[in-house]
């Protein structure tokens, strides 16, 4: 069922042609607040040699379009203009988008459509193993669009499409980087409970920038998900990533790695914002590999990550394998209940959340920014 869709409008912001499952609408005119002074890295210049790939063509790359094209399937890969599709198509890894090809979120950086999806499709984690088994893949990383006019947000198709890839393909790790689901905890423990390896979510930028940047988002919700995952199950393996170059400061991005130990966070991943077209936000700044290797060496050595996959070219996904097979999962931490669930417009908090969130901020005295602050 093919979707109507809307023409880009350069007034109004990026609405792309030809997707199948929803009406694509605006996502409006990008908004960043940059730090003072700064000026922007305008959209079509020359990128520094450590951004620079090979474009994708080889035959394992052009098999597997062909296979997501037959099985009616998306990819992130394609969707947000992955920088690293050809060395990972061709190593036969990529990373599966289901429940569609348009999100209810208009995040401001992100090259997936917006708009409201028309159908959900229940098949889809049948092919989605399949198509595993057909790769002969060992780690399969699954994420997909916000669905938010769904009450539990996607989670029982994630749920089902994780069981189908272990049964159908038994020793295939299986990582999912899931949506907020808005908070709910029913939704979140049925993904959990379906046992996937790793399950990631992304809070892609700091607190200041959150609204800007992630106009649905919650900065708190989005870390305490991932607390709230490790109480449901403190086995599982937690991630989470970064985008640098959108306006952030560096003392904001230490304390975004703070605020992620809160959770007990295991994996985190930095890499480089590339403005996908001039309707997204602004290039702030092209950040170099050094600062890369410090924000890792930050991570791991002084605030107990895991492992902290960090580089320019490093997406969420990027040597997800090596890190299910290698990285063992801690405990919980501080944060395990899940805050600003389903915040709409004023904020609203209760007794026993607020409690947490004081406690939160009386460990960090110093914070410019109070906690979900608008």
């Amino acid at each position: 069922m093919s979707g109507q869709s809307t023409p880009p409008d350069i007034r109004y912001g990026y609405a792309p042609e030809g997707k199948d499952n929803g009406v694509v609408k605006s996502k409006g005119k990008p908004n960043l607040h940059l730090r003072q002074g700064q000026d922007v890295v305008p959209l079509r210049a020359r990128k520094p040699e450590w951004l620079k790939v090979r474009s994708p063509g080889g035959p394992n790359y052009l098999r597997l379009q062909r296979m997501m094209r037959d099985q009616g399937l998306h990819t992130v890969c394609e969707e947000a203009h992955c920088p690293n599709i050809g060395e990972c198509w061709e190593s036969g890894t990529a990373t599966f988008m289901i429940l569609g090809d348009v999100c209810t979120r208009a995040c401001k950086y992100c090259a997936v459509a917006h708009g409201m999806p028309t159908e959900l499709d229940q098949d889809e984690p049948r092919r989605v193993a399949g198509t595993v088994a057909a790769m002969g893949l060992e780690h399969a990383v699954i994420t997909s669009v916000n669905r938010d006019e769904l009450a539990d947000g996607g989670a029982a198709i994630y749920a089902e499409t994780i069981r189908q890839v272990h049964q159908r393909v038994p020793g295939c790790s299986v990582e999912v980087l899931i949506p907020d689901l808005k908070g709910n905890e029913n939704a979140l423990r049925t993904v959990v409970e379906a046992n996937p390896e790793i399950l990631a979510h992304n809070i892609d930028t700091v607190e200041r920038l959150i609204r800007a940047v992630r106009p649905g988002a919650r900065y708190w919700r989005s870390i305490s998900v991932l607390g709230a995952v490790k109480r449901i199950d403190p086995q599982m393996l937690t991630k989470s990533a970064i985008i640098l170059g959108m306006g952030e400061t560096e003392d904001e991005i230490r304390q975004s790695m703070v605020d992620l130990r809160e959770a007990a966070v295991d994996i985190l991943t930095l890499g480089q914002y590339l403005r996908p077209s001039e309707h997204h936000i602004p290039l702030d700044r092209w950040v170099t590999p050094e600062e890369f290797a410090r924000w890792k060496e930050i991570g791991e050595g002084e605030l107990g990550f895991k492992h902290v996959e960090s580089g320019p070219l490093v997406r969420s996904s990027y040597h997800a394998k090596e890190q299910a097979r290698e990285v063992e999962a801690g405990g919980p931490g501080r944060l395990t209940e899940i805050l600003e669930a389903d915040l709409e417009g004023e904020v609203r908090i209760d007794p026993v959340e607020a409690d947490i969130r004081a406690s939160l901020l009386d460990s960090h005295p110093s914070r410019l920014v109070q906690l979900g602050s608008l």
